[in-house]
């Protein structure tokens, strides 16, 4: 079983036992479905749950979240353990991976809706409705990933994705396209810091609010 690190109780709270339960599901059948690689399973807790849930400080309370390509259920599974106050759905396109997050949702008993589809999908858009957050993690570039995302988050509202170390050249690159599809000027900034190891890394982009015309 992989171990528990010192800090999940700091990040989790009374969320511990469900985080503790979602690590044993993950490595128990996670390899064996395709959900993670064989050299995640050691890195479940720090890569993962603990990277995912830490987003959560960017994030009000009691709104609604949108995670979309939720995959194994990341980040929006820990961050639903870590803030119960949160109203999650979860968007993934594969079946055998929106089954499996159904699974996880029923076991863990949490309050969390599944969505299987793609973002882009009208019909899936229509289906959600629109979110004050929509979330994602290792989904897409974000030039991409806005035009999937934005159109989910309400006028005011942000989308975080989760990036890795390419997260500042991202947003050099995909700033003008960023802003072509609704988005303010995206900023890079860390979650987690002072309690993991590796803070996360976080591109944050508001949605526009819209100006009503003058007429004339």
């Amino acid at each position: 079983m992989v171990p528990e690190p010192e800090v999940a109780g700091r990040v989790f709270g009374d969320g511990l036992d469900r985080a503790a339960e979602f690590v044993d599901m993950l490595e128990r059948s996670g390899v064996e479905r395709g959900l993670i690689g064989p050299r995640e399973v050691e890195r479940l807790w720090d890569r993962h749950l603990l990277n995912s849930a830490v987003v959560g400080e960017r994030i009000d309370a009691g709104v609604r979240v949108i995670d979309v390509g939720s995959g194994a259920g990341f980040p929006g599974v820990p961050l639903a353990i870590a803030r119960p106050d949160l109203d999650v759905v979860l968007v993934e396109p594969m079946a055998r991976r929106a089954d499996w997050l159904n699974e996880v949702v029923e076991t863990l008993e949490l309050d969390v809706t599944v969505e299987r589809g793609r973002a882009e999908e009208k019909v899936l858009r229509k289906r959600v409705g629109l979110a004050d957050v929509v979330t994602s993690r290792a989904v897409a570039p974000l030039a991409r990933l806005a035009g999937w995302c934005l159109p989910l988050v309400r006028e005011g509202g942000m989308m975080l994705a989760v990036k890795g170390a390419s997260a500042r050249d991202e947003v050099a690159r995909d700033a003008t396209a960023v802003a072509r599809v609704g988005g303010g000027v995206p900023t890079v900034s860390e979650c987690g810091v002072g309690v993991l190891e590796t803070p996360t890394t976080v591109v944050r982009v508001e949605r526009s609010v819209r100006r009503p015309r003058r007429a004339g």
